[in-house]
């Protein structure tokens, strides 16, 4: 049978060069993790991997390293301090420059936690990482606390709200999913930044293109899921495609992950370290239609 085209407009990938080596996909850097939550930015740094690029770091406090880095052998870890409430300092960023410098591009929130230090040091990061980088989670709450959380942007930006994490980063806490849509549109638009709203048929919009994802059920209602979404766009960034392509893409290949995955399993009972599972057979999937 003949495998059923990909939607119109999905990015195609070329399948890789037989020469290619780790260098040729990227260095993926991930930023996150706090006391009481190292497996966030855990998952994150598994699905970069899943997703493809070259060489993962994950930036974390040094309360937690051995955590995530007992999670995966794969990927590499950079100890970063820890203040008092477990969390990365704002003085954390002369030691964290020093993987800033060589990475592709850079994924940050993913359970970083919150306080006055860490909205400095995303503000800071945001306005002078001249790479793409994507927010989320924590990363989006502590952008929301700033006067114009989206302004001044040193490079592409892909920020990945849910319906609360949204309604928080425009400051309407009564929105609705029909006119939240409508608001990303726009939100995307005036600050040229990337929107992923999450949510069923995930729209992804740059303020002139739209994409409303396929794939995906309810099964991805459950914590951590979109802490994969996170390691696969990130994923998809250090290999050198657009923020909007690589958001359009990390979102039909997590969502077809979760497809796939309830076929064996269950939607009730999906979990996130589930989807990490059918990331392959998602790429497969995805290989045989392009």
């Amino acid at each position: 049978m003949t495998p059923a085209p990909l939607p119109e407009g999905l990015p195609i990938i070329p399948p890789r060069d037989s020469d290619s080596h780790k260098g040729t996909f990227g260095r993926a850097l991930l930023v996150g993790g706090s006391l009481g939550m190292p497996g966030s930015i855990s998952l994150s740094g598994r699905a970069c991997l899943k997703g493809g690029a070259g060489l993962v770091t994950l930036a974390v406090p040094d309360a937690i390293i051995n955590t995530v880095a007992n999670f995966e052998a794969a990927y590499m870890t950079w100890s970063l301090p820890t203040d008092r409430d477990g969390r990365i300092p704002f003085h954390a960023k002369a030691r964290l420059q020093e993987k800033l410098d060589p990475a592709t591009c850079l994924g940050i929130g993913p359970g970083l936690g919150q306080s006055r230090g860490l909205t400095l040091l995303l503000s800071e990061l945001f306005e002078t990482f001249p790479r793409a980088m994507l927010i989320d989670a924590d990363g989006l709450n502590l952008l929301a606390q700033s006067t114009c959380p989206l302004a001044n942007a040193a490079g592409e930006r892909i920020v990945t709200p849910h319906l609360g994490e949204f309604r928080r980063l425009v400051g309407k806490p009564h929105l609705e999913i029909s006119a939240a849509k409508e608001a990303a549109i726009q939100l995307a638009a005036e600050q040229k930044v990337v929107v992923v709203l999450k949510g069923p048929q995930t729209l992804v919009t740059d303020g002139e293109r739209q994409w409303h994802n396929p794939t995906g059920n309810p099964g991805l209602a459950t914590g951590g899921s979109g802490d994969v979404l996170t390691g696969l766009i990130t994923a998809l960034l250090a290999q050198s495609l657009s923020a909007y392509d690589a958001a359009v893409l990390g979102v039909f290949l997590h969502g077809l992950a979760a497809d796939i995955a309830v076929k064996q399993t269950s939607q009730p009972g999906l979990t996130a370290t589930d989807l990490l599972d059918f990331l392959e057979d998602a790429w497969c999937d995805y290989s045989s239609r392009r």
